[in-house]
């Protein structure tokens, strides 16, 4: 990539996700390949700072009569690209001495004294410190402008190097302070030209997951780039300046965020005074940013409300019921433990109720003598509603379409509306909508888990229109959710890209992050082939495209071939089915079969 072209694309990698981070890893790689300065007359050798670094080696050692130590072989893969003539590349261990900080322990630590710097002090100015009231020795004594390198953590927020603002203080393990051998090295450089290589240090680090630590050997075998002393001052006066963009950059970015919900207040007032599907498809255009789920949960606000029926000039007559007016039964599931097997009939708990859907992947089973005494309590069936109503997942509900015969847990509620008064489909929107889960969390009971009883959920209050406003209702309700489906699949889409792309951009010119590409494979000799099929028609204007696919190809298709006659994304593929499915418009597919494809 060209810098002309970098620059055309700047915009979309500011707005990236990280874009600011990526921004700023890329101006410390430009800072020491040279690509932000240049030589000018006057200025010294690089030579003489790795002379004048051996000479202070010396000095340092013979000052303490100790051995001059000899920097170790150490096999650590590092990025090094063709660098300006002048500059030099030299070991960190040429160029430095690190000491590490002593052991405190607990019992240490006084609520007075010197205050001890951890690795949280340098990454958190405002973090408390610990304190310590014994002697420190001067190797583990920490002054103003002395440079710190903590070496073992987190990657990605305890590794770096850093330059002291403090005061006086002790230094705790794992943190080298840094004594430079050189006058001629700049210590703002230094610093600098450390943190641009932490991939390089994080890479070659030890220990297990989450946290690693690197050696004092890896960290002298580090190849620093040396350009002379006064290039060096240059190259920080302009890295400063850059951070200092960057900085302004992320500012006017969290304060877009802070002034988001204004937008999106108005955005949302906007589609609640007209529910339509061009209102949906400005909060998501005009905020950029938006959050799916209060979109539904304004949609499920309206429906039940009585401000998304459409068709009549004058809506019905609500009035307050209560769920046990309108209900035939509510109920939970099968008191006495039953005694699980391996097959048999579906044993249901609240894990299998997902939000809006039954997942009867993952089950245990019961006997057919057993399911037959607990189907005394209730036997599930179509058009029902489950609802999950003891643990976390209290208020998790779905309504049942075609259920295959099951068993259902205590843990589970049963409510199965009087259709005579309520529609099925509305009386789950009003479960689900915050109006609903308001209700039913004000009647949980937190007792060693959370718990509604039967009884508080009979009493819970419905504004009831009239079966013909609530069939209107769940009409709209089927329109406008597929969209915020889809236009969420859409925004999760370019997000991925404009991260991508930001990744990409910079990797263009560092050569650090390498865009994977997928190994070739052999062509399968068999494929798992689930033929999806044509459920109930579609009502005109729904959001359908993969039913109506359906209907052009005898009812019936392939997953595979679906998807590709869909022109959409895996992800948003699987999406949209999953709506399609729960609505009803595509049947559940069969079990897959594998099947042995033709030779060509």
């Amino acid at each position: 990539m060209t810098t002309d072209q970098f620059l055309t694309n700047f915009g979309y990698v500011a707005n990236a996700p990280e874009g600011v981070k990526r921004l700023q890893e890329l101006t410390l790689f430009l800072a020491i390949t040279g690509d932000l300065s240049t030589p000018k007359k006057g200025d010294s050798d690089a030579v003489a700072i790795t002379e004048s670094a051996l000479d202070g080696k010396l000095r340092y050692f013979e000052k303490r009569k100790t051995r001059v130590s000899r920097n170790k072989k150490v096999d650590l893969t590092q990025m090094t690209r063709r660098l300006p003539r002048h500059w030099k590349l030299v070991q960190a261990g040429e160029l430095v001495h690190l000491i590490n900080g002593r052991a405190f322990k607990s019992d240490d630590w006084r609520s007075s004294g010197l205050p001890i710097i951890r690795i949280q002090n340098l990454n958190n100015p405002r973090a408390p410190f610990n304190y310590f009231q014994g002697e420190v020795s001067a190797n583990h004594r920490v002054t103003h402008g002395d440079m710190l390198l903590s070496w073992s953590g987190t990657p990605g927020t305890s590794f770096g190097a850093f330059i002291w603002s403090g005061g006086d203080a002790a230094l705790n393990q794992h943190i080298f302070k840094v004594h430079i051998y050189s006058d001629l090295l700049d210590k703002a450089f230094l610093k600098m030209a450390i943190n641009a290589s932490l991939d390089a240090l994080i890479g070659g680090a030890r220990g297990g997951v989450g946290l690693k630590h690197v050696t004092k050997g890896q960290i002298d075998a580090l190849l620093i780039p040396i350009p002379p002393v006064e290039e060096q001052k240059r190259i920080v006066m302009k890295v400063d300046e850059l951070m200092a963009l960057c900085d302004q950059l992320d500012a006017q970015q969290q304060e877009r965020e802070r002034c988001f919900p204004v937008l999106s207040q108005t955005c949302h007032a906007r589609f609640s005074e007209a529910p339509t599907l061009a209102n949906i498809n400005r909060i998501f255009n005009e905020t950029s940013t938006v959050s799916p789920t209060d979109i539904r949960k304004s949609i499920l606000s309206l429906a039940v409300e009585g401000k998304l029926a459409v068709g009549s000039s004058v809506a019905s007559e609500r009035k307050p019921v209560k769920l046990k007016e309108v209900c035939e039964q509510i109920t939970d599931g099968e008191h006495a433990t039953p005694q699980r097997i391996s097959s048999g009939v579906p044993l249901a708990t609240a894990k299998n109720i997902r939000d809006g859907f039954l997942d009867m992947s993952q089950t245990d089973y019961v006997a057919q003598e057993t399911a037959e005494k607990c189907w005394n309590r209730c036997r599930p069936k179509d058009g029902d509603i489950l609802m999950v109503c003891v643990g976390a997942t209290t208020g998790r509900l779905c309504l049942l379409r075609n259920p295959p015969d099951m068993v259902l847990v205590r843990s589970v509620a049963l409510l199965r509306p009087n259709t005579k008064r309520i529609e099925s489909m509305f009386l789950n929107l009003f479960l689900r909508s915050p109006s609903g889960q308001s209700q039913v969390w004000s009647g949980v009971r937190q007792n060693a888990q959370p718990c509604l009883y039967l009884g508080k959920m009979s009493e819970f209050l419905i504004s009831l229109p009239s079966l013909e406003e609530q069939r209107r209702i769940v009409t709209k309700v089927e329109e406008l959710m597929p969209l915020v489906d889809h236009l969420e699949a859409q925004q999760q889409e370019r997000d991925r890209l404009a991260e991508a792309l930001a990744k990409a951009c910079v990797a263009s010119f560092t050569g650090r992050t390498q865009i994977e590409r997928p190994r070739k494979m052999k062509a399968p000799k068999t494929e798992l082939v689930s033929l999806v099929k044509l459920g109930k028609k579609p009502k005109a204007g729904a959001m359908a495209p993969l039913a109506r696919l359906l209907s052009e190809h005898k009812a019936e298709l392939s997953a595979k071939a679906l998807w590709q006659q869909s022109g959409l994304s895996i992800d948003a593929f699987y999406l949209q089915l999953k709506t399609e499915v729960s609505q009803g418009w595509i049947a559940r597919p069969d079990e897959a079969e594998m099947k042995i494809l033709e030779e060509n």
